[in-house]
């Protein structure tokens, strides 16, 4: 895997001040007219910390514990089972109750992901929640996650970037650990689809799903999480998106629906093999990583044929685990790459050292992706 490159200082450009003696341009070089005694004397910049590496040192996941098969679901949206299946390739999903909060599955599964690194709470710096289906704008649902787990010393920022949220996390614990501002970052994908779903819709009930994956990221001495491959199309913003705002919701909601999710699915098919696919090649360009060398993929768990034939553009060679995590627990958005992260870890499947290309991808529509090491 390629060196990361080291983080350089960040030098301020000069900017004249009129309303000081050194407008003319001298303020730059005060320390040579004032001497090399004067407080405060700065000629070279901000400082900044050393570059540092980092890698996934454990992963832990949260599935429901309803699960809602396609017999069950077709009978809501007026579909057999063999329909939902052929359609999406998934067989069964799990949905959250109502003790299942975003918190509780996102707290659990971050247990699970510090008892396998062997990382106390107590080091982690920053708990990063990624969340497309959180009812509470405020406060923070990650600041929460961080008290449940006894993490009393982190800060915490949640962050939407839809079914792309989790990489998009990631790439930032990475950064903050190369820059010197965390020593262990926290990284959450928790969602409640079924919350912004309208449960009667058939053309999209029996994708999504409910669910928590987390990962612990820790510093490195090499680098574990390679360089991001990141990107929007604002063209096609209304390609998956809510159907319209609460305040619309709000301002009269005896008239007005509330609020639920809209794809239009063939235009992100498109999209995705179209833009997603090149990007996932330059984030193993970026890795130094061959696609005929990896190890394992990790999609976003969207459906089985999209993934399939992501596989193929990509040519994966036949060494390659591709993730089909989505037959069992359907698309849980941002919690899809680390729940099937984590379904390969516990069967086996890929193991400690192996090279995994993760891509998120989703509304707005933006993707981003990475190659990590895994624990």
């Amino acid at each position: 895997m390629a060196e990361q490159s080291a983080v350089q200082n960040a030098v301020r450009p000069e900017r004249p001040r009129p309303d000081r003696p050194e407008a003319d341009g001298a303020w730059a070089n005060r320390a040579e007219a004032d001497g090399p005694e004067a407080d405060g004397a700065r000629t070279d910049g901000l400082r900044a910390a050393p570059a540092g590496h980092s890698r996934l040192l454990g992963v832990g996941g949260y599935r429901p514990a309803r699960v809602v098969g396609n017999a069950e679901l077709g009978r809501l949206i007026g579909h057999p089972e063999e329909w939902i299946t052929g359609r999406s390739g998934i067989v069964e999903r799990r949905f959250a109750g109502p003790a299942e909060t975003l918190a509780v599955m996102g707290a659990a599964a971050a247990d699970k992901a510090l008892a396998r690194a062997g990382v106390r709470p107590a080091d982690i710096d920053l708990v990063l929640l990624a969340s497309t289906s959180n009812m509470l704008m405020t406060p923070p649902t990650a600041v929460r996650i961080a008290h449940e787990l006894g993490a009393h010393g982190a800060t915490g920022i949640d962050l939407s970037a839809a079914c792309a949220g989790f990489c998009h996390a990631l790439a930032l614990a990475a950064d903050s650990i190369g820059a010197g501002s965390a020593g262990h970052v926290l990284v959450v994908g928790a969602e409640r689809m079924t919350d912004i779903v309208n449960p009667t819709d058939d053309s999209m009930a029996f994708l999504f799903a409910d669910g928590a994956g987390a990962a612990v990221v820790g510093p490195a001495d090499r680098p574990g999480i390679g360089p991001v491959a990141r990107a929007a199309n604002g063209r096609y913003f209304d390609s998956l998106r809510m159907s319209h705002g609460w305040d619309a919701y709000a301002g009269s909601p005896g008239t007005t629906e509330r609020p639920w999710l809209r794809m239009d699915g063939r235009r992100v098919f498109r999209w995705a093999m179209e833009e997603v696919c090149p990007g996932a090649r330059r984030a193993l360009d970026g890795a130094g990583v061959a696609p005929g060398d990896l190890d394992v993929f990790v999609p976003h768990q969207s459906n089985a044929r999209m993934i399939d034939l992501m596989a193929e553009r990509l040519e994966l060679g036949p060494r390659t685990v591709v993730s089909h995590d989505v037959a069992r627990t359907g698309n849980t958005s941002s919690a899809s790459v680390p729940l099937a992260l984590e379904a390969l870890l516990e069967a086996g499947e890929a193991g400690p050292g192996d090279t995994a290309l993760l891509v998120g991808f989703g509304a707005g529509l933006n993707y981003a992706g990475q190659v990590v090491l895994l624990p």
